[in-house]
């Protein structure tokens, strides 16, 4: 009996991934513990591993694929002795069609939202379906009597629609008779047959209703579009985690009511200390054991601090507060397309040099795109630094479900007032975001006096 090898959830909350690549191809023998495909997360590329034994008799998901659903199934095992041919034809081939299906569903879905006839809903639940061709989604004309479907890319619509030009008129030179931009621009040249004739569009567009304001017609994308000059640009399209940032940023700002709490911390006795310690780090097969940056104080500093305030150590919840035992510090690192927040669990219990080498690994995997979700997802507060980009001060966005995100600027030499007098001085400004409907102001404050602490007598976090 062939064998279905299906999406894996490589997380808690995974609900659908990228297939980023096959390792193997159809034919192959492959035996347990085989890594057989790469899955794209949101924020991490995962390798994936036979369990059973036996030869690759059909891919039904082919590489390059988005938004594949998990359990969803991706491929065929023939198990061993069984007939390649057979399981290919069997499972294979329906699985196939049933995916395919579900593809032309989600883009008739798409088609029907453009038009204002599907609610919000639908639209993101068509998006969070798969393709067969992610390049360029299928698009399907409605369905009805006597009218055929014809599968074209949206900007070859637009300017089907602009131009007069019907498309089922037009033959696509696309994937699967897709039509696509270069086939309407010939139907122009060509002079291509019009929608319809001059008197019965009249009289369609004397039946139709007041036509909407702009920002309502079509999808938001269309209605932006329609800005542009045509050519004046290109459609890049958004990645998993490019999507992930912009749902989570959106569910923050619509359910998180945000204040911000300021202040400046003077950097010169933690600048001497670290470069005390960086001195004396002893050196293992000719490096140095660790190199402290000022990042690596920082995420010491609050971790200690939320030691110190455990009621800003915490979640909120509908029904509950969250008081967490321990700081796991997320901290934002920016990677191409976005940014991740690997996170230092037990922060308050790790030394400097531990935090430091631990940040330098996960910052490498990372950018790498190697982290395990377990790595990045929860924390219970976050730190982004821009210091080093020479921002002066911002305010960042909470992290839910963290309830605080500290924004770290550039130290800077300022002239400050000390004993009545103007002296120069490293200062760093220090933004922290709170969830307030957890961390109030007074308590948020409370936090950085005690971060203030620790940045300016630095001694104390090694004792």
């Amino acid at each position: 009996m062939p064998i279905n090898i299906t999406m894996p959830a490589l997380s808690p909350t995974m609900e659908e991934g990228n297939l980023a690549k096959w390792l193997v191809k159809e034919g192959d023998t492959v035996k347990s513990g085989d890594v057989i495909a790469e899955i794209e997360t949101d924020k991490a590329t995962m390798e994936v591993e036979a369990v059973d034994e036996g030869t690759i008799a059909k891919i039904v998901v082919p590489a390059g694929t988005e938004g594949v659903k998990v359990n969803a199934l991706i491929a065929v095992l023939a198990g061993e002795g069984e007939d390649v041919a057979a399981a290919a034809s069997g499972a294979g081939s329906a699985a196939a069609s049933s995916f395919e299906a579900k593809a032309q569903s989600a883009s008739a879905t798409r088609d029907e939202a453009g038009k204002g006839t599907a609610p919000a809903a639908a639209l993101l639940a068509a998006n969070a379906n798969v393709s067969p061709h992610p390049e360029v989604p299928l698009q399907a004309a409605p369905k009805g009597e006597g009218v055929t479907r014809t599968f074209s890319s949206p900007l070859a619509r637009r300017l089907a629609k602009e131009a007069g030009i019907d498309l089922s008129t037009i033959a696509g030179s696309g994937p699967r008779g897709r039509v696509v931009k270069s086939d309407v621009e010939t139907a122009v040249a060509g002079g291509g047959a019009k929608a319809a004739p001059a008197a019965a569009a009249a009289q369609q567009a004397a039946a139709a209703p007041a036509p909407a304001p702009a920002a309502a017609k079509g999808a938001p994308e269309e209605a932006v579009l329609k800005l542009f000059e045509p050519g004046s640009y290109e459609l890049v399209p958004h990645d998993g985690m490019r999507k992930t940032i912009a749902r989570r940023l959106v569910e923050s700002k619509q359910t998180i009511p945000h204040f911000y709490v300021t202040v400046d911390c003077g950097l010169d006795a933690l600048l001497a200390l670290r470069s005390q310690l960086n001195d004396s780090a002893p050196r293992k097969d000719g490096a140095p054991a660790y190199k402290l940056s000022v990042n690596d104080m920082v995420i010491k500093a609050l971790a200690l601090a939320l030691r110190d305030v455990p009621d800003a150590n915490v979640s909120w919840t509908e029904n509950n507060m969250v008081k967490h035992k321990h700081a796991d510090v997320g901290v934002a690192v920016s990677i191409p397309g976005g940014l991740i927040t690997p996170i230092v669990r037990k922060a308050e219990e790790k030394t400097l040099s531990a935090i430091s080498n631990e940040m330098r690994d996960l910052g490498k995997r990372a950018k790498d795109r190697k982290l395990k979700p377990e790595e990045y997802q929860g924390g219970t507060t976050s730190v982004s630094n821009m210091g080093m980009m020479g921002v002066k001060d911002f305010a960042a966005v909470v992290n839910p479900p963290h309830a605080t995100i500290l924004a770290v600027g550039a130290g800077e030499q300022r002239v400050i007032v000390k004993k009545g007098e103007m002296a120069i001085a490293t200062v760093m400004s220090i933004t922290l975001s709170t969830d307030h409907r957890c961390v109030d102001g007074a308590l948020g404050a409370e936090l950085l006096q005690a971060f203030k602490g620790y940045i300016e007598n630095p001694m104390s976090m090694l004792v």
